[in-house]
């Protein structure tokens, strides 16, 4: 089986408490909880853009799910996994009664149930009981390939190739070349590449393969291109390789490394190729068994992620999945630490393991399961501790994390074209440091209210915005902001921890608003009140004085003041903040204020007909006229008014005259006619 990854230009942490340009992006090194996180892309004009700013990390636990039978699996050897365009393939070989091909299509997401199709024995085609896959696409065609090796001795061992054209949805064809120079026997482990032949000076196609009962290393070789027949070395038993079952490849400083999965021993090796597959210089270091933890391991994989690299093995006897960390992989075997990762999905005597796949902010990895013929998906799965997820633009937002811990900055670039390219990076999320902090506070309009910041290991602090601020770096503060205004404040550590927090400081704008200033007839009513005033269920209004007005607690209340007054509209609202606000009404003896109409026998306030006029002191007569002249009501009390009854008689309706002829009190004299009706 393959297993391998390519170094690209990947992230090397550098020292905490710096911010550098990282190849794809620039980020900071360290944060604190809570601490606004902003993103830098490098690669501003790539197509497409996909942050994960909380993505799957192989040092987080890992999430196993058993996915039942019914994929087609029948004795399982291997799996593998590989995208094409934006859709994900598996292939899976089957060593149980009649051998058989499997092909699973997930479509765009490894999370996705798999669409099975059982291509069975490729009409007898297919190598007998098959060992290992390998899935490799030829760019200078554009065609894609499956290789598959096969066999339990000498005399049946052979390698065969499927050919899928230009998409792994194809139905595929096969060709077996048998045991080509009798190198095969009993094959296991499987990986194809382009590499240069410093010898010819060509790229040509290179493979190799594992004789499992020799321990010996087949070299494929298939000149420049896929499509024809390689022809086969064995380069003899490899020293530290006792029955291998699998093995995983790395380039890593241009070198090639082999790690193989070792069954005699229950141990793993690191077989070193020197920089060129075509003429290997074979060197093998034998790591360990690490304390015998390695239990006939079976698929092993290898992912470089961030920082570090990660081999992930498969235990067959006691069914444990294994994870090797290191940050060298040319150390001996104290380089490599040893996590056991448990049982996860409850996988049962696991045989192949796939390659690990980052799919965007998750990893997975793929176990089959020779006993009961399940599959295990394995996930490496995002966190849910960033304030944002991910992102798919150039300039990422703002985001912040939300408990202390190590998290992982994924970066891909121009996803699922040729020059894709991606990248992650270790973030350090520091716990806040100790801090005490004015809360968020509430103010009247006009007032001043102190803000207090106590932290001792603070290298500065820095407030903002400066606006109606005594000091923008004091730990205390005096601030009289006129509308809501949030004050900003930031404070840097040693660490390289920035704390960013800040105060609320709600200003209460509470109106009042009596309304203009105006000018009444002498016994004219009159609406107090503007359209400003705060309104809601959280104001109460007074009206001061009280005097000649319809309510003291409403915002209109109706006036009939007799002479001049000035009102006072107080406003306050829950908070306890107060608005106060004048009008003054100028009532002027300028004319006779009379109604047109009344109602005797009504009970609103026009049941009677008199003056309303408050300032006229001496009345002359005020007169009152049926249509045919005669004198239905007379006096010269200016406060006596006609009930409409004449000499105790209801007088009809209709329409009278009346006179008026009287004085001021600031001397001036009113006299004027008019007609009133009356109803009935």
């Amino acid at each position: 089986m393959k297993k391998y990854l390519l170094l690209t230009a990947l992230l090397i942490v550098s020292h905490i408490n710096s911010i550098y340009a990282q190849g794809l992006f620039t980020a900071p090194d360290t944060v604190c909880e809570r601490q606004w996180v902003q993103l830098k892309s490098n690669v501003p004009g790539a197509q497409t853009h996909f942050w994960g700013f909380c993505s799957g990390y192989a040092f987080n636990n890992a999430v196993g799910t058993n996915m039942g039978t019914g994929l087609g699996l029948d004795g399982a050897a291997a799996i593998e996994i590989e995208k094409d365009g934006s859709n994900y393939y598996g292939f899976v070989i089957n060593r149980g009664p009649g051998n058989s091909f499997v092909r699973l299509e997930f479509g765009n997401s490894l999370d996705n149930v798999p669409r099975v199709t059982n291509y069975g024995k490729m009409d007898n085609v297919l190598p007998i009981k098959p060992s290992s896959l390998h899935i490799v696409k030829d760019t200078t065609k554009g065609v894609w390939h499956v290789f598959v090796v096969g066999g339990d001795n000498a005399g049946n061992s052979t390698l065969a190739r499927l050919d899928f054209g230009k998409t792994l949805a194809n139905t595929p064809n096969i060709v077996n070349f048998g045991n080509l120079d009798n190198a095969l026997s009993s094959p296991t482990g499987l990986f194809i590449y382009k590499d240069f032949d410093n010898t010819d000076q060509l790229t040509k196609w290179y493979g190799y393969t594992f004789n499992k009962a020799s321990s010996s290393l087949v070299k494929i070789e298939f000149d420049t291109l896929l499509s024809l027949t390689p022809t086969l070395t064995d380069l003899g038993a490899v020293t530290n390789v006792a029955s291998p079952n699998d093995f995983a490849v790395m380039k890593h400083n241009g070198i090639w490394h082999f790690f193989i999965t070792n069954e005699l021993g229950d141990h793993l090796t690191r077989l070193t190729m020197g920089p060129s597959l075509a003429n290997p210089t074979l060197s093998s270091t034998y790591l360990s068994n690490f304390l015998k933890n390695l239990r006939n391991p079976t698929g092993i994989s290898i992912i470089r992620d961030c920082d570090s690299f990660h081999l992930f093995i498969t235990n067959k006897t006691n069914r444990k999945f294994i994870r090797l960390d290191a940050t060298d992989i040319t150390g001996d075997s104290t380089a490599f630490k040893f996590n056991d990762l448990g049982i996860p999905g409850d996988m049962l005597g696991p045989t192949g393991l796939s390659r690990a796949i980052r799919d965007r902010d998750n990893i997975f990895l793929f176990s089959t399961n020779e006993p009961d013929s399940i599959l295990v998906k394995i996930k490496f799965q995002q966190c849910n501790n960033a304030s944002i997820q991910s992102s798919t633009t150039l300039v990422p937002p703002r985001y912040k994390y939300d408990t202390a811990g190590i998290y992982n900055l994924y970066y891909m670039t121009n996803e699922g074209l040729p020059d894709m390219q991606s990248q992650c990076k270790l973030i350090y999320v520091l716990p806040t440091p100790p801090i005490i902090l004015s809360n968020d506070t509430a103010i009247c309009q006009g007032d001043t209210v102190s803000l207090k910041i106590l932290s001792v290991t603070a290298i500065n602090k820095t407030w903002s915005p400066n606006y109606n601020i005594s000091s923008t770096t004091a730990d205390e503060i005096r601030v009289w902001p006129r509308y809501n205004t949030t004050y900003r404040l930031v404070m840097p550590y040693l660490s390289g921890c920035i704390v960013d927090t800040a105060v609320r400081v709600a200003v209460s704008k509470v109106k009042s608003d009596a309304g203009p200033d105006r000018t009444l007839s002498d016994g004219a009513t009159t609406l107090l009140g503007g359209p400003n005033t705060s309104i809601g269920v959280n104001y109460t209004y007074n009206w001061t004085p009280n005097r000649y007005l319809s309510s003291d607690a409403i915002t209109n209340p109706t006036a009939t003041p007799p002479f001049d007054y000035t009102y006072y509209l107080q406003v306050k609202d829950t908070s306890g903040c107060v608005a106060i606000d004048t009008v003054v009404v100028s009532v002027g003896c300028n004319d006779v204020n009379l109604p047109n109409a009344f109602a005797p026998e009504g009970r609103n306030s026009q049941s009677r007909f008199g003056l309303a006029n408050s300032q006229i002191i001496k009345l002359s007569f005020f007169s009152i006229y049926d249509r045919w002249g005669k004198e239905v009501f007379t006096t010269t009390d200016p406060t006596k008014e006609w009930d409409g009854k004449v000499n105790g008689d209801y007088a009809p309706m209709g329409v009278y005259v009346w006179n008026v002829d009287g004085f001021c009190n600031s001397g001036k004299r009113l006299k004027k006619q008019g007609n009133v009706t009356l109803i009935r």
